[in-house]
């Protein structure tokens, strides 16, 4: 009420400077026939600036963007039309021959204040287009003079104002409407941003008792949702807390709209990502995922498979965060109770949901898996919270289970998660403990994808989740380094580099079982693979596959296939090129090549004590 308040006083000034101008209008003595024509202008000016007045005072809440850049303009050509009647007056002889006025200024002050009228008259129609004196009577596609050379301006706040002060039909369709601007293209998403969009679009989202007027907030406010600057101005608008409410106590077909406004917002802004975190976004989206997920994995023991699935079962019947929700909700004022925020209500949403068709369920999980997959998307903070929810075990059971969208949208998640785990040994350690039941199953549907799956867009995300894992694996593991190894001959040439990459992280030296790997490694015929890789593939890609030789080298010199494969002469051929690309590269292959010339020079001088003199 404090803003009505401000922009009915701003208002009322208007009209005490349009009453000014009228007396002065009827105390002129020349030009009394232009004066004349100021003058009525000015009564038609006064009047609907006093019931625009009228009607801010008398509405509970004003989208005043509009009416703001309106005021500019009026007060600017009212303070104009006043410094040019007031000439007008009665003055002394020389008074009235230094004032030089001219027909030429009457007709450029009419035309301004006939644009003001038209731009009051607009506003009117915008916020009482019925007529009956109360805001909101439907959308006005109309150009007022304001806005004359950016027709997008208007159309974007009549259809603002329809959302924030229309009646439901006219707010679904301005909202269905505002999402169809801002998909045309970025300047009409920053002209809705800047014009205070976002606000009513959220309150449109969180307060409605129509699904359908939810998923249009939530669709507009999804395709607002495409920079950074964008996000945190959803973000600013305390738009994350109504989004994880709606989320958690709404419809499917609503749901699925804002779990994809969730992905899109965590995608694009670090601090959106965070903040869903906060609101705890996570666990409701981990149980909508798991919704007929049975968690039976046939590598589990009978007691943990039974234990695992009646939890699953528990967390998704009886989600204490969608408690949580409801609880909030119920604790708010009776408007929530008024719209339908009951428990009834929410009773309702899990029968619906129930009894929704296989392919709406589907898409919800479709977009759920999304949005966890954003939100863990180079977050370790994230990335834990979904692994303490249970979450891994769900996800490498799509994986098993699904194709298309989903498998994949968890297969990103998936990698998140691993990669998170590989910067940061705590998440490492907690949830990727060899004797874990849930780290067992993502392991195991990695190799199967690696393995099994002829699909490079799958393929490339398993083998990176592998190494992401490397330093987990015990050096009797080796189920994982074979099909790696293979992988370095795919035809695909990413598939080879992304398993290089992956192999350099089980024999870095950051992984105290190096030697071990690197001999495993060996075994399984890594040499003659990577060699080959190096004669045949681009510049940027042979560096990698040096490292890869060059960590080989150095944890099993004295492993007899390097020597067979003439490793040395090729470390020694690719020096110069190592020294020019690259210094720690460099200082690599150096020590490698010292290795190996330590190991060939005491296996020659053992060659000669054995032949004698």
């Amino acid at each position: 009420m404090e803003e009505e308040s401000r922009i009915g006083d701003e208002l009322s000034i208007l009209v005490v400077t349009a009453e000014r101008l009228r007396v002065a209008v009827d105390e002129a003595e020349s030009f009394k026939t232009e004066c004349g024509d100021v003058g009525k202008q000015i009564d038609r000016l006064a009047q609907m600036l006093r019931t625009l007045v009228r009607l801010v005072a008398s509405s509970q809440q004003v989208y005043d963007r509009p009416i703001r850049r309106v005021i500019v303009d009026v007060k600017k050509n009212l303070e104009r039309g006043f410094a040019l009647v007031r000439k007008c007056r009665r003055h002394n002889i020389i008074r009235r021959v230094c004032t030089i006025i001219n027909a030429g200024d009457f007709r450029k002050v009419i035309n301004l204040l006939e644009s003001s009228n038209g731009d009051v008259k607009w506003i009117l129609s915008v916020f009482d287009s019925d007529g009956d004196g109360s805001f909101g009577g439907g959308i006005v596609i109309s150009l007022p003079p304001i806005a004359t050379n950016d027709p997008i301006l208007p159309w974007v706040w009549s259809l603002v104002a329809s959302i924030q002060m229309g009646k439901l039909a006219d707010k679904i369709d301005a909202a269905n409407q505002l999402g169809s601007l801002a998909g045309d293209n970025d300047r009409n998403k920053k002209i809705i941003v800047d014009e205070g969009g976002v606000a009513p679009l959220l309150r449109l989202l969180k307060e409605s008792s129509s699904a359908e007027a939810q998923i249009a907030a939530a669709t507009a406010i999804g395709l607002l949702a495409c920079d950074e600057d964008k996000v945190r101005s959803i973000v600013n608008e305390l738009g994350v807390p109504i989004i994880v409410q709606v989320l958690g106590d709404s419809p499917v077909r609503v749901q699925i709209k804002v779990a994809t406004l969730v992905a899109r917002m965590a995608e694009h802004d670090p601090i959106a990502q965070d903040e869903f975190a906060r609101q705890s976004v996570i666990k409701p989206l981990v149980t909508l995922l798991s919704l007929d997920v049975f968690v039976d994995d046939h590598h589990l023991s009978k007691h943990n498979s039974i234990h695992s699935l009646v939890q699953m079962n528990k967390d998704i019947e009886n989600d204490s965060s969608l408690k949580t929700y409801r609880a909030y909700k119920s604790s708010k004022s009776n408007v929530y109770r008024d719209i339908g925020g009951s428990g009834s209500r929410t009773g309702n949403f899990k029968k619906d949901r129930d009894n929704e068709n296989p392919e709406v369920k589907h898409e919800l999980k479709v977009n759920c898996a999304e949005a966890l997959w954003m939100l863990a998307r180079g977050n370790v903070a994230n990335s834990r919270r979904i692994t303490e929810t249970k979450g891994l075990l769900s996800l490498a059971k799509i994986v098993e289970k699904e194709v298309g969208e989903l498998q994949y949208n968890c297969l990103m998640t998936l990698m998140e998660i691993t990669a998170a785990a590989e910067s940061n040994a705590d998440l490492r350690r907690a949830a990727f403990k060899t004797n874990s039941p849930a780290a067992k199953a993502v392991i195991d549907q990695m190799l199967w994808i690696i393995k099994e799956v002829d699909s490079t867009i799958l393929k490339i995300p398993a083998i990176q989740s592998i190494g992401s894992l490397a330093r987990t694996f015990p050096a009797r593991e080796t189920r994982m380094i074979q099909p790696l190894v293979e992988k370095l001959g795919s035809s695909n040439q990413e598939v080879a580099i992304t398993a290089v990459i992956s192999l350099q992280k089980f024999i870095c030296p950051e992984n105290f079982l190096g030697v071990e790997h690197s001999k495993n490694i060996i075994e399984y015929g890594a040499i003659p693979l990577v060699m080959k890789l190096i004669r045949n593939f681009e510049q940027q890609m042979q560096l990698q596959c040096l490292a890869l030789l060059c960590y080989l080298s150095i944890n099993a010199s004295n492993h007899e296939q390097l020597e067979q494969a003439k490793v040395l002469t090729v470390l020694e051929g690719a020096e110069r090129l190592a020294s020019l690309q690259n210094p720690e590269l460099r200082e690599l292959v150096s020590k490698a090549i010292y290795q190996l010339s330590l190991y060939n020079a005491g296996s020659h001088s053992q060659m000669l004590s054995y032949v004698g003199p």
